[in-house]
């Protein structure tokens, strides 16, 4: 396969920043923004590489069996 996903990655970064813009950000700030989130999902990704694989803290509660007909 070829790097083709470089090509689509680069092309959703400059649709990204041109949106940014066009509602009213400086270019300069729209880049800077885009590098403080990838700077702290590079951090988040090091914490926890899949967060798929975490088994959730929440306690899943079974549906209640009350009704009439049940």
């Amino acid at each position: 396969m070829t790097d083709q996903w470089k090509a689509t990655l680069a092309d959703g970064l400059a649709q990204l920043v041109d949106k940014a813009v066009t509602e009213g950000a400086k270019q300069e700030d729209a880049y800077a923004t885009i590098a403080e989130e990838m700077d702290r999902l590079k951090v988040t990704d090091d914490r926890d590489p899949d967060p798929a694989d975490t088994v959730s803290e929440q306690v899943v509660e079974e549906p209640a069996n009350d009704w009439p007909a049940a």
